[in-house]
């Protein structure tokens, strides 16, 4: 058997001991996969610990482990977006391959860091920075690679996924459902990235990325939380046939064909989003992940699996390490290493990355359920339709609820879709309405067709 590969894993907290736990617990299937030995020389830590093989170097120099001469491999797990980026920029610079769950670093430093991974012939790898034990990174880059994406929709933050699923099956409220979340370690303390979509977002950036073909642009998703989200529209989604979903959306529009091209680029945008009740995606429940991806000409597939948590999380950082030790065991004709098959970074070759534009939100398709309250007059719901109609929106269903005891009338409209610029004008005008006593509720509706 050839020489070892050997690892640096810096970082021990939830990912990183599970990784450990991963290779000792499954040596001899790596071993037996990748005909190498495999085997972890150090691990960055700040404190010693003494469950760790004595044989492992524990260092608390993490730039030190990164360009040890004892290293080929460089395993990321630290998080944030400063010192992990000085680390692997320092392990690229010493000619490590890297392989990282970091999916915010990627998605803001991402552009940065592949083009210099590029300068020095080596790789970083990122499966575990999106949907956890799902191969979500490998079957785009890969598995998808003769296909044309048109769009795709995914659950990619397992917190949204739980506080939306508890409040459909049981009836409690979001603050209700957080409150578990956050005990059950499924949230943090502070849970603005997940409940504020910004997670999700950070890993729609790679997505959209790897699916068009376009630099990482993290800065340009639309991004929308769940924390308005209501048990009352909750309901009502069911009512009429569909289920609220936290969904991140990569969808691409080639206009509308009349050689108006204003709704032409991509969309990137992360919201809650009314779908089909008997949509697959509508059914994946509690913290898992799944992203549905259409393309051409395969059409629709969905993945679906563990979106978090130590061994989801290890078993894609393991099966990028995989990766990376088949690359170090290339030989040239010459019996020298060489790089290896090597798929791009973001599956397209750098040079040929586009700039499609990127769409802004006024610019953005979408159906919409729209949810109004309004005084029990006659003609209320005449004037309301009358203003969708002037603005060229298509009601799809109505459901009119009866009067509250204060003579208050919940009115639901579900919308065909329609340009949002379109929509922000007619709700401005339906607000101006004496007859109506609040904001209008809106939530973007998509059939996933």
């Amino acid at each position: 058997m050839s020489k070892s590969i050997k690892l640096a894993i810096l970082g021990l907290g939830t990912v990183g001991t599970g990784v450990i736990n991963l290779i000792n617990d499954n040596l001899d299937e790596l071993k037996r996969r990748s005909g190498r030995d495999i085997v972890i020389t150090e691990v960055g830590t700040r404190r010693q610990r003494d469950d760790i093989d004595p044989n492992i170097i524990q260092n608390s120099d993490l730039m030190a482990a990164a360009a040890s001469d004892n290293v080929d491999i460089v395993i990321e797990v630290i998080g944030g977006t400063t010192l992990a980026k000085d680390v692997i920029m320092h392990a690229i610079k010493n000619g490590k391959h890297v392989v990282t769950a970091n999916k915010a670093l990627l998605a803001e430093h991402g552009n940065e860091i592949f083009a210099f991974a590029e300068a020095h012939n080596v790789h970083v790898a990122y499966e575990a920075a999106v949907a956890g034990g799902i191969p979500i990174i490998k079957v785009m880059r890969e598995g998808l690679a003769a296909n044309k994406i048109e769009w795709l929709a995914g659950i990619i933050n397992g917190t949204g996924n739980f506080i939306m699923t508890e409040m459909r099956d049981k009836g409690r409220p979001f603050a209700d459902v957080l409150k578990e979340a956050q005990e059950l370690g499924y949230a943090e303390a502070d849970p603005t990235f997940d409940v504020e979509g910004i997670d999700a977002a950070h890993k729609l950036a790679l997505l959209a990325s790897i699916a068009f073909g376009i630099p990482l642009q993290f800065d340009k998703v639309y991004c929308e939380g769940i924390t308005a989200i209501t048990l009352q529209d909750v309901n009502y989604a069911e009512e009429l046939g569909y289920r609220i979903k936290h969904l991140g959306f990569a969808v691409r529009r080639e206009g509308d064909g009349s050689g108006d091209n204003s709704t032409a680029g991509i969309e990137l945008r992360v919201h809650p989003t009314l779908i089909p009740q008997n949509a697959l995606l509508a059914n994946v429940n509690g913290v898992k992940n799944a992203v549905l991806v259409n393309s051409h000409p395969l059409g629709q597939t969905l993945y679906c699996g563990d979106g978090a948590g130590a061994g989801a999380t290890a078993s894609a950082v393991m099966a990028d390490v995989m990766d990376l030790v088949r690359v170090l065991g290339s030989k040239d004709s010459n019996n020298e290493s060489t790089n290896g098959h090597h798929v791009p970074h973001l599956a397209f070759i750098p040079e040929q990355l586009s700039d499609t534009p990127i769409l802004r939100a006024e610019q953005m398709i979408t159906g919409y359920y729209l949810r109004v309250h309004a005084h029990d007059n006659p003609g209320v719901l005449a004037d309301i339709t009358r203003i969708l109609s002037d603005a060229g929106i298509n009601i799809d269903a109505i459901l009119q609820k009866p009067a509250h005891k204060l003579g208050q009338v919940p009115v639901i409209i579900l919308t065909l879709p329609v340009v949002e610029s379109q929509m922000n004008i007619a709700i401005e005008k339906i607000e101006k309405l004496d007859t109506i006593t609040d904001k209008v509720v809106r939530i973007r509706l998509d059939e996933l067709a």
